[in-house]
C-alpha cells in the first residue's frame, strides 16, 4: 500500500508539473510548437535487438592492404598461432574501420603450422614477425610491442572483428583521462551480447566480466569507468610506459592472468585501468586456447591464478568479497555513489544551468564518486548522453528505465547522496528518495531560486497570474527547503534569503562553474558587441528586445559603425525580428560560443529580472571579454561597477556605459583582467572542487553520525 502510494503521489506531481511546463511551452512556443515539442518528448524508443556488428564475410583469400602509416600513433599488436580464417577476418574488419588515428599493425606469428606464414604475405602493409618456436601469448605479445613504432600499443586477439571507430575511442581515452594507463574495449559475441565490459578482481583473486551476456547498450554498461582490469583480448598501454613495466610478465607463461597482473602494476604506478565502450569488438571467446580449463593452454588458468593471487595478497584484500552486489562490486574504488537528477540532460553549449551542471558532474568524478544521472524526461539526448557517459556519468534512459517508482525501488538503496535540480524535480523525488533510498543524504540543487525571478518577472509586466504564479513557486521551494538535508544555491544574495526565511536549514553555496583559458584576445582583435542567451529563458527574451529597441539606437547616435550580435537558441519571432533593424544580426545558437566571445570586444547583459548567478557574464569574464550589465543582472557575483563591470541602469546609461567601454582601452584592459580574477576567484573549477569537497566530507559526517 505504501508503494501504491508513493507511485500515486509521483504521478499526480508529475501530472501537474506537466500542466504547468505546458502552458509556460505555450507561451514561449505557441500551440503548435508545444504539440511538436510534446509528440517528440513522448515518442516511444525503440530498443531493437541485440547491437548491430560488423563482421567480415567468409570469403576466399584474395590479397588485400591493410592501413600502414609512416608516423603511426598506435601499432596495433595481433599475437597469432595457426586459425588463419580468424586472423584474415580480423585483418579485414582493420581494413575496413576507417578510423582517423593513424596506425601500423603488427602480426606476430607463434611458429604458425597452417597457412598463416603464407598468406600473410599477400596482406599489403601489414608487418610480420616470425618466431621460430611456439612460445605462447606473452612472448608474442612482448616481441611484438620491441619492434612497434606507434606512441600507444595496443594488443589485439587474432579472433577479433573491430568496430568503426574503435581505435579512435581507444587512443582518445587517453587525452580526455590523462590518468589512463590502460584502456580496454567492449567486447561483445558475433550474435550481439555483451561479453566483457571490464572486469572484476575479488578478493580471492577470482575474477568476472562485467555485463556478460547482457544487452552490451544498457546503461550500466555505456559509460567510462575504472576498472580491475580489462581482457587482453583488446587493450591499449602507452608504449614508453609498456617499456618501463617490462612488458607482459614471464612468470605468467604462456598466458593467463597476465593481462590482470599488467593492471595491477599500472595501478601501482599511480595510473588508472579504464574501460571505453565506445570501442567495439567482437571476440570470438575461446578460438585460440578453448574454454576447457583441464586442457592445453587454458589448464594454466588455476596455475597463474595462485601465481596471481600470491603476488598481490596485499591489494586484493582491500577488494570486493566474492558474491558482492556486482552493481556495488563495479565502483567498488568509489568514494561516495551520488545519484542526481535534472529535468532534462544538460546541454552546455545552450545554456548556463547546463553548463553548470555538466561541470558538476564531471566534479564529482574527478573527486572520485561514482555518479549516476538521469533526466526527468528519460530520454536518450544522442551526444548529450554520449558527452556525459565519456566523463564516466552512468547514464539512465529509456527504453532501460520505466516507471520512476520502480526504478527506485531497484537502484535507491546504492546511493548515499541524492541531487535533485530544481524545484519542479526535486518535488517529484523526494518522497520516492526518502521511501527507497533512506540512507541518502538529499540535496535540493536550487539552479536560482524561482519564486524570485518569477516574482520580479510580475512587478514588471504587473501581472496578478505571474504573482499568484511566483506565490505557489515560493511556497513550493520553501518547502523543499524545508525538507531536503542541504540545499545548494548559486549566490551570496539568495543564501541569505533563504537563511533568513528558514534559519534552521542547511544552506550550501555551489555558484556556477567556469574554466579559464590561458590565453585570451586582446583589444585590438575584437570588434562589436554580443548578447547571449537561451531564448527558453524569459528575462533574455525580455532583455534582447529592450537591448535592441530601446539601448541600441542611443548607441547608434554616436556610433553607426558598430555592429550587435544576439547570439543564443531558440530565438523567438519577435526576437528574429529584431534582424531587420539597423547593425543588429540574430544568430541563434553558436555551437563554438567562445568564437564569439573572443571576438566580440563587449558584451551586455541588459536582464531587467531574474535571479540566480547569470552565467553569460561569468562565461565572458573568463575570456577576456568585459561587460555592461543591469545591477539585477550582477546580483550574486561579487562584482564592483568601474572596477571588473560597467553598471547601467536604464536606457541611456547603459548606452553611455557601452560607448565608454568601446572605445577606451585602459579602462576595457581593466575590467577584461579584474573580471578574470573575478572568476578564478568565485566560478572556477578550483573554487567548485573546494565547495563540493566540503559538501562531500559533511553528507559523510552525516551518515556516519546517523549508523
Amino acid at each position: 500500500m505504501t508503494d501504491l502510494l508513493a507511485r500515486l503521489e509521483f504521478a499526480w506531481r508529475r501530472a501537474r508539473s506537466t500542466l504547468e511546463r505546458t502552458g509556460a511551452s505555450v507561451r514561449r512556443r505557441g500551440l503548435r510548437g508545444t504539440v511538436v515539442r510534446a509528440l517528440h518528448e513522448l515518442r516511444p524508443p525503440s530498443r531493437g535487438g541485440r547491437m548491430p556488428l560488423a563482421i567480415p564475410a567468409d570469403l576466399p583469400f584474395r590479397p588485400f592492404a591493410v592501413p600502414c602509416a609512416d608516423a603511426p600513433v598506435a601499432s596495433v599488436v595481433i599475437p597469432v598461432h595457426d586459425h588463419f580464417a580468424h586472423t584474415l577476418a580480423c585483418l579485414r574488419a582493420l581494413a575496413a574501420c576507417g578510423d582517423a588515428t593513424p596506425f601500423e599493425i603488427i602480426l606476430v606469428d607463434d611458429a604458425s603450422t597452417d597457412e598463416t606464414g603464407l598468406r600473410a604475405n599477400g596482406v599489403e602493409g601489414l608487418r610480420v614477425v616470425r618466431l621460430r618456436s611456439n612460445q605462447g601469448f606473452i612472448a608474442a605479445c612482448n616481441a611484438g610491442a620491441a619492434l612497434a613504432h606507434g606512441d600507444y600499443l595496443v594488443f589485439l586477439n587474432n579472433d577479433t572483428a573491430v568496430q568503426p571507430g574503435w581505435l579512435d575511442a581507444l587512443i582518445g581515452t587517453f587525452a580526455d583521462h590523462p590518468s589512463a594507463g590502460i584502456v580496454g574495449a567492449k567486447l561483445v559475441y558475433p550474435d550481439g551480447r555483451l561479453q566483457e565490459a571490464g572486469a572484476i578482481v575479488f578478493a580471492d583473486g577470482s575474477a568476472w566480466n562485467c555485463g556478460r551476456f547482457e544487452d552490451p547498450r544498457a546503461p550500466a554498461w555505456n559509460h567510462v569507468r575504472e576498472v580491475d582490469y580489462c581482457s587482453g583480448a583488446a587493450i591499449a598501454i602507452a608504449r614508453e610506459l609498456f617499456a618501463q613495466l617490462e612488458g607482459f610478465d614471464t612468470h605468467y607463461t604462456p598466458a593467463y592472468y597476465e593481462d590482470t597482473d599488467l593492471a595491477m602494476r599500472v595501478r601501482a604506478f599511480g595510473l588508472r585501468v579504464l574501460y571505453q565502450p565506445a570501442s567495439v569488438v567482437v571476440h570470438h571467446e575461446g578460438i585460440s586456447s578453448g574454454t576447457d580449463v583441464a586442457l592445453g593452454t587454458k589448464a594454466y588458468q588455476r596455475v597463474n591464478w595462485r601465481k596471481f593471487t600470491t603476488r598481490w595478497a596485499q591489494t586484493l584484500a582491500d577488494h570486493p568479497a566474492p558474491g558482492t552486489d556486482i552493481r556495488l562490486a563495479c565502483e567498488h574504488r568509489a568514494q561516495h555513489r551520488v545519484l542526481v537528477i535534472d529535468a532534462c540532460t544538460p546541454t552546455p553549449d545552450h545554456d548556463s544551468g547546463s553548463l553548470r551542471m555538466f561541470n558538476l558532474l564531471g566534479l564529482l568524478r574527478e573527486e572520485g564518486c561514482a555518479v549516476a544521472f538521469f533526466a526527468d524526461n528519460r530520454a536518450h539526448a544522442g551526444i548529450r548522453t554520449q558527452a556525459l557517459q565519456q566523463l564516466g556519468v552512468q547514464v539512465w534512459c529509456k527504453p532501460w528505465m520505466g516507471g520512476a517508482a520502480g526504478w527506485f525501488k531497484r537502484h535507491g538503496r546504492l546511493f548515499d547522496t541524492i541531487i535533485a535540480s530544481r524545484h519542479e524535480v526535486a518535488a517529484s523525488y523526494l518522497r520516492l528518495a526518502r521511501r527507497h533510498a533512506p540512507q541518502a543524504r538529499f540535496v535540493f540543487d536550487t539552479v536560482d531560486l524561482h519564486f524570485l525571478r518569477e516574482q520580479r518577472e510580475a512587478e514588471i509586466s504587473g501581472s496578478a497570474v505571474l504573482r499568484k504564479k511566483a506565490r505557489r513557486t515560493r511556497e513550493s521551494e520553501l518547502k523543499l527547503v524545508r525538507a531536503a538535508d542541504t540545499t545548494l544555491v548559486v549566490s551570496d544574495y539568495e543564501r541569505d534569503l533563504l537563511q533568513r526565511e528558514l534559519s534552521g536549514a542547511r544552506i550550501e553555496l555551489l555558484s556556477n562553474i567556469h574554466r579559464v583559458p590561458a590565453e585570451r584576445a586582446r583589444f585590438d582583435e575584437r570588434s562589436g558587441v554580443v548578447f547571449v542567451g537561451s531564448y527558453r529563458h524569459p528575462p533574455n527574451v525580455d532583455a534582447a528586445l529592450w537591448l535592441a529597441r530601446e539601448i541600441w539606437p542611443l548607441v547608434r547616435t554616436q556610433r553607426e559603425d558598430i555592429d550587435l550580435h544576439l547570439v543564443g537558441p531558440w530565438p523567438p519571432p519577435d526576437v528574429l525580428a529584431l534582424g531587420k533593424l539597423p547593425c543588429v544580426q540574430v544568430h541563434g545558437h553558436i555551437p563554438d560560443l567562445d568564437a564569439f566571445l573572443d571576438g566580440c570586444r563587449v558584451g551586455v547583459a541588459p536582464l531587467r529580472y531574474g535571479a540566480g548567478v547569470k552565467g553569460k557574464l561569468n562565461h565572458a569574464m573568463a575570456r577576456g571579454q568585459p561587460v555592461v550589465a543591469t545591477p539585477v543582472a550582477i546580483e550574486g557575483m561579487h562584482l564592483r561597477d568601474g572596477h571588473d563591470v560597467l553598471v547601467g541602469t536604464d536606457a541611456a546609461s547603459f548606452a553611455d556605459a557601452v560607448l565608454r567601454l568601446y572605445d577606451d582601452r585602459d579602462l576595457w584592459e581593466a575590467l577584461a583582467r579584474h573580471g578574470v580574477e573575478n572568476v578564478e576567484q568565485h566560478f572556477s573549477i578550483t573554487a567548485a572542487r573546494k565547495v563540493l569537497r566540503n559538501l562531500l566530507a559533511t553528507i559523510e559526517a552525516d551518515s556516519q553520525a546517523s549508523v
